[in-house]
């Protein structure tokens, strides 16, 4: 069964429903010493008297070396606590691209929902909903707009849900979640693995370095509708003979089994979208972001995204949130945060 909620939100459930084995609570976890060598110099005063009974003093310096140990804890959980997760219904969050002006406009009728366009007017410096209700598209089309735009909507189309008869029961229902690109920050932020605002300041960041990386190189993205997986790696093939190195494409996105986003210099997109229909492909549909996203043109936007995430807390999820990089489910915070930077650069 299928729903579509504010914001894009979809919940899935399996045909059959599973067994579930609930999260582990008490994570495994080890202490860490710090140890430290600090130089230092001890003083010593020697005193005596001379053939001629005059008193005589000398000072000596001695250098030392000091250990100094302190005990500094830090949580390393095993990335291994989701490996058996069965799933029975399961949120998936949307990315840039599903965006569309009106959006947001049920958040109005509550007020835990208008709460978050609130946090995320003082953590943005600007009026977020009124760009998603009004517009203009162009605007909320851009990288930096649209990223946060598509979180905090669709964390607002959760509370949304929960206010409705029966809402809290799919939500408790909930033992998996995931998201395409951006909206992974949305499962974890969902699955409680950082705060709505801190992951809307990863979101904002992320959208930043992502728009600079974008313009500093002419990339761009597409949609091949109605081919395979290696029938569109055979079309990237043949683009790929008739551009440079540097316009060259690849898969970006393994949406579902006859939708595959390809993205690399605009060359290369434009000779994929002219050679489609010779390789039977029903349609391409270029998409509406700032860059080739999921590949190496995305590089310079990983060094941002690696220090705002070295100083962000993250938490084990409580329930698994598969990733976009592996399509696997990871407990340990660090592996999430080096999974999360590996992202931008890694098909989906």
């Amino acid at each position: 069964m299928a729903a579509t909620f504010a914001g894009k939100l979809c919940f899935l459930e399996a045909a059959s429903p599973l067994s579930h084995k609930p999260s582990p609570s008490l994570p495994q976890s080890f202490q860490f010493s710090k140890v430290s060598f600090a130089p230092s110099a001890k003083s010593t005063t020697k005193i005596w008297q001379d053939r001629s009974g005059a008193c005589k003093k000398r000072s000596y310096f001695r250098p030392s070396l000091q250990l100094s140990v302190s005990v500094e804890t830090e949580e390393v959980v095993s990335d291994t606590l989701f490996a058996d997760y069965k799933v029975t219904s399961a949120f998936l969050f949307p990315s840039q691209g599903a965006q569309a002006v009106g959006m947001g406009k049920e958040a109005l009728s509550l007020p835990a929902a208008t709460a978050l366009f609130d946090k995320a007017k003082e953590i943005l410096g600007y009026d977020l909903l009124e760009i998603c209700i009004e517009g203009p598209k162009e605007k909320l089309d851009s990288t930096v707009i649209s990223q946060p735009a598509i979180y905090v909507a669709s964390l607002a189309a959760v509370e949304l849900l929960h206010n409705r008869e029966g809402g809290q029961a799919v939500i408790d229902s909930i033992d998996v979640t995931c998201g395409l690109s951006l909206g992974e920050y949305t499962a974890l932020a969902f699955a409680g693995a950082f705060s709505f605002e801190d992951g809307l300041k990863l979101v904002k960041l992320r959208g930043e370095a992502m728009q600079a990386a974008a313009g500093s190189t002419r990339s761009a993205m597409t949609s091949v509708i109605g081919l395979n997986a290696d029938k569109v790696q055979e079309l990237c093939n043949a683009a790929n003979q008739e551009v440079s190195e540097e316009e060259r494409v690849q898969i970006a996105n393994f949406l579902c089994p006859g939708n595959y986003a390809v993205s690399g210099g605009v060359k290369g997109v434009q000779v994929v979208e002219e050679k489609a229909n010779s390789f039977k492909a029903r349609m391409t549909i270029r998409l509406t972001v700032a860059g080739a996203f999921h590949t190496r043109f995305m590089t310079p936007a990983v060094p941002k995204l690696e220090a705002a995430l070295a100083k962000t807390q993250i938490s084990t999820p409580r329930i698994p949130v598969i990733s976009n990089v592996d399509a696997q489910p990871h407990s340990s915070p660090q592996v999430i945060k080096n999974i999360l930077a590996k992202q931008v650069t890694s098909p989906v």
